[in-house]
C-alpha cells in the first residue's frame, strides 16, 4: 500500500509551532495508515523574530519543500511556476485552504499534471457577513459614534448620526459564492440589488431578486457597493478612477475580496476628497498594509486586516475541506472542487493518481 505524503505550509502554525487555528484538518488526517503528514517548518514563525510578518504574505514554496511530497496544503504562500522546474514527479494535487487562488500559478500546475483544488463554499456566509457588518458599520457609523463615547463628548451626538440601509441600493460585484450569499443576507432589508457581473447566471440571479447591469451602472446607482469578485487580469484594477468617479458622493465602496482589484490611490483620493463618504476594507494592494500607509490618516474608512472573514467556523470547514480532499487522492479519487479542470484529462495526471487507487 503506497503511502500518500503531505505538506502543510508552514504559516499554519504559532511560534510555539502548533496549530494557531483550528486543526487544519489534522484529526481526519490521524490514524489513516497510509497517510503521513508534515508542515514546511522554514515557513512558520519563529519566535523573537518580528521580521516574519514582514514577509509573511511574500512567503514562498520551494521544489526543495515538495520533494517527496504528493499532496500539498497551502495556507497564505505563493505556488509559482518555478516552484515546478525541478520537476514534480510526486506532486499529485494542491488544495488551496480557502477560496481564492490568485497565488497559485494555476497553469503551471496543469502543465505538471497536478490538480488545485480550494474550498469555495467554506466562506461563502464569512465573507458575505463580513461585507453586511462592514455595510452597518459605514451607514450606522460605528466607528464615530464609539470614538466621541471614549472620548466623553456626548455633545456630538449630532456630527455621527448615521442612516439605515434599508430600502437603499447595493451594487455587488461578482455575483459568485459570497455574492450570492451576501444577496440572501440583505433580503430583509429591502434593498435594491443590482450586480455586475459577466458570467453569472440569469435565471439565479432573478431568484435572488438581482438586476444584472453594467459596471458603470452599478457605480452610478448603489449606495454600497461591495467586492465579491476574484482577481483575475480582468478584475485587477476594475475599480480605478473613473469607476469612482461615477459613484454618489453619499456611496460607500466596501471590499472583502482582494486588494488589487481596486486602484487604491485613486481610493485614498476619493476619500480624502470625499467625492465618496466612506469605505470598508478588509483587503489591501499591500498586505500587511504599511504604517503610514495614506489610508490610516482617513477618518472615513475602517480597516480590518484581511481577517474579517477569518471566522472559527471557517477555520474548521477549510481545515476539513483540505482534509477530506487529501484523503481522496490518497485513494486513487480526484478532490472535489477542482480548479484547473483540463488537468483531469492528462495522461500524466491520471497516471499519477492511479498509483494511489485501492
Amino acid at each position: 500500500m503506497k503511502t500518500f505524503r503531505i505538506a502543510l505550509t508552514g504559516d499554519f502554525l504559532d511560534e510555539s509551532g502548533a496549530v494557531a487555528q483550528g486543526d487544519a484538518g489534522l484529526p481526519l488526517l490521524a490514524g489513516v495508515a497510509h497517510v503521513e503528514h508534515h508542515f514546511i517548518r522554514e515557513q512558520a514563525p519563529t519566535p523573537g523574530d518580528p521580521s516574519y510578518w514582514d514577509r509573511y504574505y511574500s512567503l514562498e514554496v520551494t521544489a526543495d519543500q515538495i520533494a517527496g511530497v504528493h499532496g500539498l496544503v497551502v495556507l497564505r504562500p505563493y505556488v509559482k511556476a518555478r516552484m515546478f522546474e525541478r520537476g514534480a514527479d510526486d506532486l499529485v494535487v494542491i488544495g488551496r485552504s480557502g477560496a481564492g487562488y490568485d497565488k497559485v500559478d494555476v497553469a503551471a500546475c496543469t502543465a505538471h499534471d497536478v490538480a488545485l483544488f480550494n474550498a469555495p463554499r467554506a466562506l461563502n456566509h464569512s465573507t458575505a457577513s463580513a461585507a453586511l457588518l462592514l455595510m452597518l458599520a459605514l451607514a450606522k457609523r460605528l466607528p464615530w459614534q464609539e470614538r466621541i463615547t471614549r472620548q466623553g463628548r456626548w455633545d456630538r451626538q449630532h456630527e455621527v448620526i448615521g442612516s439605515e440601509i434599508q430600502g437603499r441600493t447595493l451594487g455587488i460585484i461578482g455575483l459568485g459564492n459570497s455574492g450570492r450569499e451576501l444577496a440572501r443576507l440583505v433580503a430583509p432589508f429591502a434593498m435594491t440589488l443590482l450586480s455586475h457581473s459577466p458570467h453569472a447566471d440569469p435565471a439565479e440571479a432573478l431568484a435572488l431578486g438581482v438586476t444584472l447591469t453594467t459596471l458603470a451602472e452599478v457605480m452610478r446607482q448603489s449606495d454600497f457597493v461591495s467586492i465579491h469578485c476574484r482577481l483575475a487580469p480582468e478584475t485587477r484594477g476594475l475599480i480605478g478612477r473613473p469607476q469612482l468617479a461615477l459613484m454618489k458622493p453619499t456611496a460607500c465602496l466596501i471590499n472583502v475580496a482582494r486588494g488589487e482589484n481596486v486602484d487604491q490611490p485613486a481610493l485614498v483620493d476619493a476619500l480624502r476628497s470625499r467625492a465618496i463618504a466612506g469605505a470598508g476594507l478588509d483587503v489591501f494592494d499591500h498586505e500587511p498594509l504599511p504604517i503610514g500607509d495614506p489610508l490610516l490618516e482617513l477618518d472615513n474608512v475602517i480597516v480590518t486586516p484581511h481577517w474579517l472573514a477569518s471566522t472559527t467556523d471557517v477555520w474548521q470547514a477549510t481545515g476539513r475541506a483540505m482534509a477530506l480532499g487529501m484523503l481522496r487522492a490518497a485513494r486513487g479519487l480526484v478532490p472535489e472542487d477542482v480548479v484547473n479542470t483540463e488537468v483531469l484529462e492528462r495522461p500524466g495526471f491520471r497516471a499519477k493518481l492511479e498509483r494511489f487507487a485501492r
